[in-house]
């Protein structure tokens, strides 16, 4: 799930790489079955474009609106649609079962570059800056990775600067609460205080006390709210000022029912704050998974237009419920998988 890093002995001596335990395969299996039982309504529409005898412009115009539907946009698809007829013109494909398996690589290829580990440790102490528009379970999704966190001894400090919603700094507190009993983890907060403030105290005190992580909960807003879009630059500023080289992550989790929609949120706040990573969560009955391949294929091209300027965007982790272990990593090949509700 993530990558932590240790400094080795010596005064210039580079960081080392500590790979956390390995996940048990049964484990994995579980969230992989969840997952496949999440995206249930995207994958049986696909699939059964494929129950066909014959390769040809029928099926393929039967894959283009399942794909639509599946919401995975116009230009993802016609991507994923021209990916595909290479890929059997190359292999001399016959069969509709071995078409679904050729489309099954074109899409895990295109997923591909959004597979990352997160980083721990690699600067010191890691600060990450998480938003997201309102109900997309920001403050959910905060929770369970400082649990994975602690789980795995890091020392965890939140910082409570959604200070706009009623009882966001409770839900904090209580997740906080719940994370305590399995690591470390503080909160700092203020009762209606300045976000920004809140934040640049939690960065100092994450660097003061040793912390490994520290984790900023901003408040929920849309895109096309520009004063409150402002307030997160200056937030991502004010954390710039406590830490020269934070915010080392910025998050945005995305409500993975909201379809095309989720493009427009990663373009909006990418724009505004340069996004390191996604953390899509609700895919739990949504039959609008389809949104991922577009928001890769906009990553490839952001990606290929600026290739100095900033770093590749990330899916970090997946959510498809509300117990601690509905968070997990991404992976490409299994969320292709269950997209198209294929059989690993």
């Amino acid at each position: 799930m993530f990558s932590f890093f240790r400094k080795k002995s010596g005064p210039e001596a580079p960081a080392a790489t500590v790979p956390e335990p390995p996940e048990p395969p049964e484990q994995r299996q579980r969230w992989v079955d969840r997952l496949r039982g999440g995206l249930r309504k995207t994958g049986s529409s696909i699939a059964q474009v494929f129950t066909g005898a014959r390769i040809d412009d029928a099926l393929y115009d039967e894959l283009e609106a399942a794909l639509l539907m599946a919401d995975a946009g116009p230009t993802a698809t016609r991507h994923l649609l021209d990916d595909l007829r290479r890929r059997v013109r190359e292999r001399g494909t016959t069969d509709p079962a071995a078409v679904k398996a050729l489309l099954e690589d074109a899409l895990a290829d295109l997923l591909t570059p959004l597979q990352r580990p997160l980083e721990i440790g690699r600067s010191g102490c890691t600060v990450m800056m998480v938003v997201g528009v309102n109900g997309a379970g920001k403050t959910t999704s905060i929770g369970k990775l400082a649990c994975h966190l602690a789980e795995a001894r890091q020392k965890v400090l939140l910082a409570a600067a959604d200070t706009f919603r009623a009882a966001a700094r409770e839900q904090l507190a209580v997740w906080a609460d719940r994370v305590a009993a399995r690591g470390t983890v503080d909160i700092v907060s203020q009762q209606g205080g300045d976000p920004a403030a809140v934040t640049f105290d939690a960065v100092t005190a994450g660097r003061s006390r040793g912390c490994d992580v520290v984790i900023a909960d901003t408040a929920g807003r849309l895109p096309t709210q520009l004063h409150l879009m402002d307030e997160l630059k200056k937030i991502r500023r004010v954390i710039t000022k406590a830490d020269p080289q934070a915010p080392h992550e910025v998050l945005l989790v995305v409500d993975g029912n909201t379809g095309q929609n989720a493009l427009a949120q990663v373009k909006a706040f990418d724009a505004a704050l340069s996004l390191t990573g996604l953390i899509i969560t609700k895919l739990d009955g949504t039959a609008k998974g389809g949104v991922l391949a577009a928001i890769a294929l906009w990553a490839r091209e952001r990606a290929s237009a600026q290739p100095s300027q900033q770093r590749p965007l990330a899916v970090y982790f997946l959510g498809v419920g509300e117990a601690l272990e509905d968070l997990e990593t991404f992976n490409a090949r299994e969320f292709a998988q269950a997209l198209l509700g294929s059989t690993p």
